[in-house]
C-alpha cells in the first residue's frame, strides 16, 4: 500500500537519519515548537490499519498523571512498531499527549458543540493543570519520558463569549476544547509553567530528551 504523502516517514530531502527525528504527531503545533529549537523532522504517522484514537480512551478513575503517562508511552509503542513494520531508518521518535484537568477530573478533547461549551463553562473563573508528557527513543531503543505541569488561571466568561468561541470551531480537537494560542488567551489570567508544554510540546524537557538521544538542538 502507498502511503499518502502526509503518512510517509522519509527523512528530509538530503538530510541524513542521524540528524533528524520522528514525530509521530499529526499536531502542526508540535512541528512548529520542534523547528523552532532547530530540530528536523519526518512524520511518523498512523495509517487507516491503527486505531490511534483508542491509545487516548480514558480508564475508570484514573488520575490525570497516569493518563498522560500510559497513553504517551503507548503512542511511543506504537510508533516503534510502524517503523519496523515501514522497514524504515533508524531515527529517534519523539511522541506526545497533552491533557486537561481540573482537580482529577480529565477534561480531554469535546465530542461535539455542547461538551465543548460545557468544558469551558467549567474553566471559567478557576485554575486548572495542563499536563503534557513528552517521550523520546534512541535509535538503540532506549525511552525515556517527561511530564510538564501547568497551572492556568481563566477569567470568568460570558456564556456568549463561549459560544462563539465554540462557533470558531476552535475547542474541536483540544484537550479541555481550547488552544493557548487561539483567541481564548483572551480569558487567560494567570500561568504558571511552561507557555509551550500548553501548546502542546514542553521545549525544555523535549530539548533534554532529544539531547540524551543523541540529536542536536539549537542553541
Amino acid at each position: 500500500m502507498v502511503l499518502p504523502r502526509s503518512l510517509r516517514s522519509l527523512p528530509p530531502e538530503g538530510v541524513p537519519p542521524s540528524s533528524f527525528v520522528y514525530l509521530a504527531s499529526q499536531s502542526p503545533r508540535r512541528a512548529q515548537l520542534l523547528a523552532q529549537i532547530g530540530v528536523r523532522h519526518a512524520l511518523l504517522l498512523a495509517d487507516a490499519s491503527e486505531d490511534a484514537e483508542a491509545l487516548e480512551a480514558l480508564r475508570p478513575s484514573e488520575l490525570p498523571a497516569v493518563y498522560v503517562e500510559r497513553v504517551t508511552r503507548a503512542k511511543l509503542a506504537a510508533a516503534r512498531r510502524r517503523l519496523v513494520a515501514r522497514g524504515l531508518a533508524l531515527a529517534p521518535i519523539l511522541c506526545a499527549d497533552t491533557t486537561v484537568a481540573l482537580g482529577t477530573r480529565i477534561l480531554g478533547k469535546p465530542l461535539d458543540a455542547a461538551e465543548a461549551a460545557a468544558t469551558l463553562g467549567l474553566l471559567a473563573g478557576r485554575t486548572h493543570r495542563v499536563l503534557t508528557a513528552v517521550a523520546v527513543a534512541s535509535s538503540s531503543g532506549r525511552s525515556r519520558l517527561l511530564v510538564s505541569v501547568s497551572h492556568v488561571r481563566f477569567a470568568s466568561i460570558a456564556a456568549a463569549e463561549i459560544d462563539r468561541y465554540v462557533a470558531s470551531g476552535e475547542p474541536f480537537g483540544k484537550a479541555g476544547a481550547y488552544a493557548i494560542q487561539s483567541a481564548a488567551a483572551g480569558w487567560i489570567e494567570r500561568i504558571e509553567g511552561s507557555y509551550t508544554a500548553i501548546m502542546g510540546l514542553p521545549l525544555h524537557e523535549t530539548a533534554m530528551l532529544l539531547r540524551k538521544a543523541g540529536v542536536a538542538v539549537a542553541p
